[in-house]
């Protein structure tokens, strides 16, 4: 499983406890769980989450999160397309290399 920053949970943990989401506010979460907190990290997630309306974000990736699971097997079947373009275009390349061999006998 892929690690997940911890200054993004920080974030999260604001947002869901209702507190404005400061470089400030997030040390202090880092701080609180034993965590060093990078100030400039801080003060840049902050000024870059600005404006953003979480509640969107979190609809569309609780709606992301449910399509891995049913695009699994999908995703197998797109390897397969994926190496059987592969193969039609070398086949192409062939046929028409085999075109040129016989203009020139």
């Amino acid at each position: 499983m892929a690690k997940i920053d911890p200054y993004l949970h920080a974030v999260l943990l604001l947002h869901g406890s209702g507190k404005e989401v400061t470089a400030a506010h997030i040390a202090s979460v880092l701080k609180s769980v034993g965590a060093e907190a990078d100030e400039a990290k801080c003060k840049v997630l902050a000024d870059a989450v600005k404006g953003v309306n979480f509640e969107d974000l979190l609809k569309n990736v609780s709606f992301a999160a449910a399509a891995p699971a049913a695009a699994a097997p999908a995703a197998g079947a797109a390897k397969k397309e994926e190496k059987t373009e592969e193969e039609s275009a070398e086949k192409k390349e062939e046929a028409a290399a085999e075109g040129l061999a016989s203009l020139f006998g």
